[in-house]
């Protein structure tokens, strides 16, 4: 199991998560990105970062919203392919999307 950031972190970028991470798994670039990103791979499922979090935008993988639930994906594909999870973020924003 691994932690998602979810579409509430988009353009609010509080980095209080990568304030607390032990393992230094939450990632953004300055100036490119409108939300962090966690390494699934890198995650060790301590869920620090979900508490630190002030607008709710992280969940462990297995309760993501189900209005969220690409977010899974995009967490993921931002390490592989930054322009295209760029895209989908900006697409996933102007759907003006908000967990419930």
């Amino acid at each position: 199991m691994t932690f998602v950031i979810t579409n509430a972190c988009i353009d609010v970028q509080d980095q209080s998560c990568i304030e607390v991470c032990p393992v230094d798994c939450i990632y953004f670039d300055e100036g490119d990105d409108r939300m962090c990103y966690v390494h699934p791979d890198e995650c060790i499922d301590c869920a620090a970062c979900e508490s630190a979090c002030p607008v709710g935008a992280i969940f462990a993988d297995a309760q993501v919203p189900s209005e969220t639930a690409e977010f899974t994906a995009i967490n993921a594909q931002w390490f592989e392919d930054k322009a295209t999870t760029r895209q989908r973020v900006d697409k996933v924003a102007g759907q003006g999307l908000s967990v419930t």
